[in-house]
């Protein structure tokens, strides 16, 4: 499938339309997550992939920096019907150049990790390593996160921090 799509940095009217690209992947997201991604979606902090036939938004990257030099990739989704388009890559090498731009050095996003045993996330890891993510660790549980849902904890790094 060919999509002609842009990636943009999101507007504060695109968090409905990202709210709604999560609820469609009940595999990957839990209810409580589509509330987080209210709470925290930050126009500043993200960019959306918006297809230029249809004008909908397809997918979309939030980040969040909470001290100098690092960030971390809080929700990041697809449609599952727009899957192994780019969409996802273009979206993190977007936030990637964004980020390094603003002196961001190392990157960390957190999954499900491969002791769950749940087959969905086998794809997400893969995309995550294939984007320069390196599994630093696993802990469980994670605050914030349900016990029995092992966190796996990615970095990557943008630039040389020594």
């Amino acid at each position: 499938m060919t999509v002609t799509f842009s990636v943009r940095q999101a507007e504060p009217g695109d968090r409905d339309s990202c709210v709604a690209i999560v609820q469609q992947l009940p595999d990957y997201f839990t209810p409580n997550t589509h509330n987080e991604l209210r709470e925290h979606f930050s126009a500043p902090n993200a960019w959306v992939a918006v297809d230029r036939d249809e004008d909908t938004t397809v997918g979309f990257v939030l980040v969040e920096s909470r001290y100098h030099g690092t960030a971390e990739i809080i929700f990041a989704a697809v449609l599952r019907e727009r899957h192994g388009c780019g969409i996802g890559t273009a979206l993190v090498e977007q936030a990637f150049a964004a980020l390094a731009e603003r002196g961001v050095v190392i990157v960390e996003v957190k999954t499900l990790d491969a002791s769950a045993g749940y087959k969905p996330y086998e794809e997400t890891r893969a995309f995550w390593q294939s984007r320069g993510f390196h599994q630093i660790d696993s802990i469980d549980p994670l605050p914030g996160w349900p016990p029995g849902n092992p966190a796996a904890i990615y970095a990557a790094a943008l630039m040389a921090s020594r």
